[in-house]
């Protein structure tokens, strides 16, 4: 699958995004976009430009924007997700722009100039997720298998066999525990 920089940049964002939300089967674990300082972070972290001052009122809409994002991830079918994303990047007022900042070639930022860091994030991010869907490849918006995380994650593996949000982390401790089990096992 061929994605280019400024999508997997965009898709990247909002993976972030989503994982700053505690985790559904993780009782303990925090949010983390609970305050301007972790809202400035991500905006840092994720390289967001055209971004302003940031209030209390993009923290709120992009806690929201969060949630959105969550249900398109949720999404059941194709035709569910495609109205998600239609009605995201509506509302975010897309205006394509060809663009060639910062030392990357030419691409293209669908957010207006001045738009809110939530709608920059609704506009790149939806779009990038459209594309996703267009080329028929949904199913790769996952969550990671491990019991104890649920991040999310697009699988750009080949085949499309990537289980794990990180394989050094979730995948190692998955596959060490289970390497243990069977040595119980075969000792017991």
């Amino acid at each position: 699958m061929l994605i280019t920089h400024d999508t997997r940049c965009a898709l990247d964002a909002v993976i972030n995004l989503l994982n700053t939300a505690p985790e559904g089967e993780a009782p303990n674990a925090p949010d983390t976009l609970t305050d301007l300082a972790e809202l400035q972070e991500f905006v840092l972290r994720n390289d967001i430009s055209d971004v302003g001052v940031l209030g209390e009122d993009d923290l709120a809409a992009v806690r929201a924007l969060r949630a959105r994002l969550s249900q398109v991830f949720a999404a059941k079918e194709d035709r569910e997700a495609a109205e998600l994303l239609n009605a995201l990047v509506a509302s975010a007022g897309t205006t394509p722009q060809l663009t060639d900042h910062d030392g990357y070639d030419w691409h293209v930022h669908y957010f207006a100039p001045g738009a809110s860091v939530a709608d920059h994030l609704a506009a790149d991010g939806g779009m990038a997720l459209a594309f996703i869907v267009v080329a028929g490849e949904r199913e790769r918006l996952r969550h990671c298998e491990a019991p104890d995380c649920r991040h999310a994650f697009v699988d750009l593996s080949r085949n499309r066999s990537r289980r794990y949000c990180d394989s050094r982390t979730c995948g190692n401790r998955l596959h060490v525990a289970a390497y243990r089990a069977r040595q119980r096992d075969a000792a017991g």
